[in-house]
């Protein structure tokens, strides 16, 4: 049955050239897309004109083009990914709740891609050592220190992340914690979120970018 049409912009540049993707739907566990002004209804795994659909909710779609992720929510802003300006100049982030009421997002960290989850309860944005290791952190010459978590007080390594980006907002010089414990995520946490206007109204985040 497909849901109410709304229109969710995002620019995506490949090897090539931009592609537009917009959602109008959903069926099942199936993404109702316009990829390039051509309708296509593109299953979870799939890849269709350069671009996979990784995963797909009421509110949301996620997809990927070159590596890069991009969380695509229900009336949100327009983003890019790839192809644009180094300094990212968008202004605006529009999050959806996910499972849980959880606010999380694709992106990047120096330029690798990553899956971050907004947590106001972080002081830093953190993140695994694995995580650290596939986007070659060197975390280990960082500044050590010890941190109380779920599992206790473990040994993490302080670091300054070059950029951190969603769609097209980048902000640099983000302090980042890297801990000794397997995450699903990167958590987003004040480092990152101090530097916007947070406003939530309902299921929707929206952060501003401060001036």
């Amino acid at each position: 049955m497909k849901l109410p049409v709304a229109t969710l912009l995002a620019l995506l540049a490949g090897a090539v050239g931009a592609q537009t993707v917009s959602m109008s739907g959903r069926l099942g566990d199936k993404a109702l897309l316009m990829i390039d002004g051509s309708p296509r209804t593109v299953a979870v795994g799939s890849t269709v004109q350069g671009v996979k659909l990784v995963s797909v909710t009421g509110d949301a779609a996620v997809v990927e083009l070159g590596g890069k992720r991009v969380t695509v929510p229900m009336g949100g802003a327009q983003v890019n990914l790839g192809g644009v300006p180094s300094e990212g100049g968008g202004s605006r982030i529009v999050l959806p709740a996910g499972p849980g009421g959880h606010f999380s997002s694709g992106g990047s960290i120096n330029g690798r891609a990553a899956e971050f989850v907004v947590d106001t309860g972080a002081t830093y944005v953190s993140m695994s050592q694995a995580d650290a290791e596939r986007m070659g952190i060197k975390y280990r010459d960082g500044q050590r220190g010890m941190a109380s978590t779920a599992n206790g007080t473990v040994p993490v390594h302080r670091v300054m992340l070059n950029s951190v980006r969603i769609g097209d907002v980048q902000v640099y010089n983000v302090e980042a914690m890297v801990i000794p414990a397997q995450m699903p995520y990167v958590l987003l946490g004040n480092s990152f979120l101090t530097r916007f206007q947070m406003k939530r109204e309902n299921d929707v985040m929206t952060l501003e970018k401060r001036p």
